[in-house]
């Protein structure tokens, strides 16, 4: 391969590489969440940034269930292990939430939802209706 020589070429090559490298970044941050399924369970999380909150709140209609997940301060947190169980007590999701908005489309029914953070877990019941969006918060003791 040929050295590049030259003021020009040099620059011409570094500006193409700002370039291609902004282009990724802003494509990056500009991804949509990803909705994801579990069995019949489809769900979305992020919410880090206000972009991707942005996202999340237009995305909401969609779901029947909002799970936020922060410390006592109000700071928010992420790498949340959700298990979502029936009230037969089977499993309908486990998942890693990737940001503090957590958002579910769930059958109608009655949940049991466990939140842990640094294996520190707090649960709690719902009863999801079929439309209406239902928010339910999550605190954890800053360590």
């Amino acid at each position: 391969m040929k050295p590049i020589t030259g003021i020009k070429n040099k620059w011409l090559v570094y500006s193409a590489a700002v370039v291609l490298g902004t282009a990724a970044l802003a494509s990056f941050a500009r991804a949509e969440p990803v909705m994801q399924t579990a069995g019949q369970v489809a769900y979305v999380s992020g919410g880090v940034g206000t972009e991707s909150i942005e996202r999340l709140t237009a995305q909401a209609d969609e779901f029947n269930l909002k799970l936020v997940f922060a410390l006592n301060s109000g700071e928010f947190v992420s790498g949340v292990k959700v298990i979502i169980t029936d009230d037969k007590g089977q499993a309908v999701l486990d998942a890693v939430s990737e940001g503090p908005w957590f958002l579910a489309r769930l059958p109608v029914g009655k949940y049991q939802i466990v939140a842990s953070l640094a294996d520190k877990a707090e649960r709690r019941s719902v009863n999801v209706g079929a439309a209406k969006l239902m928010t339910v918060d999550f605190r954890w003791a800053a360590n």
